[in-house]
């Protein structure tokens, strides 16, 4: 298996081949950065899209609770992470809110 590199500029990115759209991933995101998207191919009807990177704040914790391995952040030395903010977090809470599925949907 090759190593999977990171996009450039990019804090965190998903292989949507390995992904099963669980939701997993969204639902311990603290800023807002991922959220689900309707797409008639998956199984569940949705996928797994980075909505907002700029907001990452490079926790690990998507990675770290995906089951599939299928979503990856960058290390601190590829990309400078933004703060948690209060905006990221209201729309945290709000993607939540929305069953995990994007606000701009």
């Amino acid at each position: 298996m090759a190593i999977m590199e990171a996009p450039a500029n990019t804090p965190v990115w998903v292989d949507t081949n390995r992904c099963k759209a669980c939701d997993v991933c969204v639902s311990v995101c603290p800023a807002g950065v991922l959220a689900m998207i309707p797409e008639p191919t998956s199984t569940l009807g949705a996928m797994i899209s980075v909505q907002n990177p700029e907001s990452c704040i490079g926790c690990n914790d998507c990675e770290l609770t995906c089951p599939d391995f299928a979503i990856f952040v960058a290390t601190k030395k590829e990309f400078k992470f933004a703060k948690l903010t209060d905006e990221a977090k209201a729309r945290s809470e709000a993607i939540t809110k929305n069953n995990y599925i994007a606000l701009n949907v």
